[in-house]
């Protein structure tokens, strides 16, 4: 019994192939544009912020009660004014609410208790006062800078 194969088809002739124009040869720059006013503190205040308030929480509590009373809230808006300078405008009120969960469970209430008694309200508004003003003076910086550099 005889197989019957299809004929093999013909040979095309090779083409020369010629070399596609290149394009002209563009500067090296970074994968991922870099914003220029944005650095890795701004990204890492709110983590940062809230590891310090973790940090003067358990330091106020070691404490005890020998730290006088204005200690307390003082260290705390220090703490946000600092970390809501570094943090992006848009973290900053969650910067202030990480401060006051913190101040508000571990300071003002113990035992890790949040309540939101006058005490508590007023300590909420000043952190976030304060916050703004860390914000405000962080952006007043940044304006500067940059007018000074045209």
């Amino acid at each position: 019994m005889a197989l019957l194969h299809r004929p093999a088809p013909a040979r095309r002739p090779l083409a020369v192939r010629r070399p596609l124009p290149r394009a002209a040869a563009r500067p090296a720059r970074p994968a991922h544009p870099v914003a220029p006013g944005r650095t890795l503190a701004r990204d890492l205040a709110l983590p940062l912020g809230a590891v310090g308030a973790a940090l003067l929480a358990t330091a106020l509590m070691l404490a005890g009660g020998s730290a006088p009373a204005p200690v307390a809230p003082a260290a705390f808006l220090l703490l946000t004014v600092v970390f809501s300078a570094l943090a992006r405008p848009v973290v900053v009120p969650v910067v202030a609410l990480v401060s006051w969960l913190f101040y508000d469970g571990f300071v003002l209430n113990g035992h890790s208790d949040l309540a939101f008694r006058a005490q508590d309200r007023t300590a909420l508004l000043m952190l976030l006062l304060a916050a703004a003003a860390g914000a405000c003076g962080a952006a007043a910086v940044r304006a500067v800078r940059r007018r000074s550099a045209c």
